[in-house]
């Protein structure tokens, strides 16, 4: 993810939890055996939140867990450490080049519709060319009535904000890694996707390919959206999704800022935020909070899309060394895949 403005409202969010704590000052034996009674309690509802939310006690949900989420976090969470396992992946490098491979096999073999949407871009220190690539899935194609699930798969080149290491190794995987990751898991319930809908995933290259504050973000979006509008396809997109830095142990998901002022867009919020309260999933907050630059700018001014931006932009391992699987949760992957496939289920 790349640049944000930070308009916090509201002040801390309240936690809510399910059980509360026993008062463990009073000593009766009865005070001792409600209190003993709850320990065991509570420990049953953390181990179901860990079966309901398809992964290990490391990943056990922070929040209050969904009623029942039939998405595969835990598969989800392996991708998530598939592709970190390839190291960095930065525009143009062997890693992005061997995650291309593994993403255009994978989406294959589910039966989706597989093609590289290739450009060039001019690197912002040599100035020599740099090969990108948008991978863009097709999931019944034949339905013209479309809607667009994408994500950026680059990671930025260095660690930039870490303190004591900007120049280290960047993994990537909050940004980067799990949204790529989700749609792994996502396109496994496409083929069966009902409805009149059609989707397409699309992975952008170069969402920050930047090594200085004055180099360009949103290198693939732009090349995405200008394609759309010069080259218009037989389908049109009613919306688009995009999902960013949806990995986070710690899961808070708050409406981002544009997409509620965008008055064509906000639609699609609030209906995606009410899918997410219907199911019981509660990391999604419905009241704005971080106005982003992201891709979907790019979608939604070049290329004239409704658009939105599903981002946990409170992250504090954001563009450091500390952004590896283990700050992530398969638990949080399985809520937003769950609410995503549910809110494309309701589409008519």
């Amino acid at each position: 993810m790349s640049n944000v403005t930070c308009n916090d409202v509201g002040g801390t969010m309240t936690r809510i939890l399910y059980l509360s704590p026993v008062d463990m000052q009073h000593t009766s034996r009865r005070k001792l055996m409600i209190a003993g009674f709850a320990a065991a309690l509570l420990a049953l509802v953390a181990v179901a939140g860990v079966i309901v939310g398809g992964g290990s006690a490391a990943n056990a949900p922070r929040r209050g867990a969904a009623r029942q989420i039939p998405f595969d976090g835990a598969a989800a969470y392996e991708y998530l450490k598939q592709i970190c396992d390839l190291g960095p992946r930065p525009s143009g490098s062997q890693g992005m080049l061997a995650q291309q491979a593994l993403l255009a096999k994978h989406f294959q073999q589910l039966g989706g519709q597989v093609r590289m949407q290739r450009f060039r871009y001019r690197h912002p220190q040599t100035g020599a060319p740099v090969d990108m690539a948008n991978l863009i899935v097709e999931w019944h194609p034949e339905r013209k009535d479309r809607v667009l699930l994408c994500a950026h798969y680059d990671t930025r080149p260095f660690p930039d904000r870490d303190p004591v290491n900007p120049q280290g190794t960047f993994l990537g995987a909050n940004d980067g890694a799990s949204g790529a990751a989700l749609l792994m898991q996502l396109g496994k319930q496409m083929a069966a996707l009902p409805g009149p809908v059609g989707v397409d995933f699309v992975l952008f290259d170069g969402e920050e390919f930047v090594l200085s504050d004055n180099d360009p973000y949103f290198v693939g979006s732009e090349w995405f959206a200008r394609q759309y509008v010069a080259n218009p396809p037989e389908h049109r997109y009613r919306a688009a999704v995009l999902l960013d830095m949806v990995g986070d142990a710690d899961l808070q998901i708050f409406q981002e800022r544009n997409s509620m002022w965008w008055p064509e867009s906000r639609p699609m919020v609030e209906d995606i935020w009410r899918t997410a309260a219907r199911l019981g999933v509660r990391e999604f907050v419905a009241k704005p909070k971080h106005e982003v630059r992201d891709d979907h700018l790019k979608l939604h001014h070049v290329a004239k899309i409704p658009a939105c931006d599903i981002i946990d932009f409170d992250y504090p391992y954001w563009h450091t060394e500390a952004d590896a699987p283990d700050r992530c949760s398969a638990d949080s992957l399985a809520k937003v895949g769950y609410v995503i496939h549910e809110w494309l289920k309701t589409l008519k």
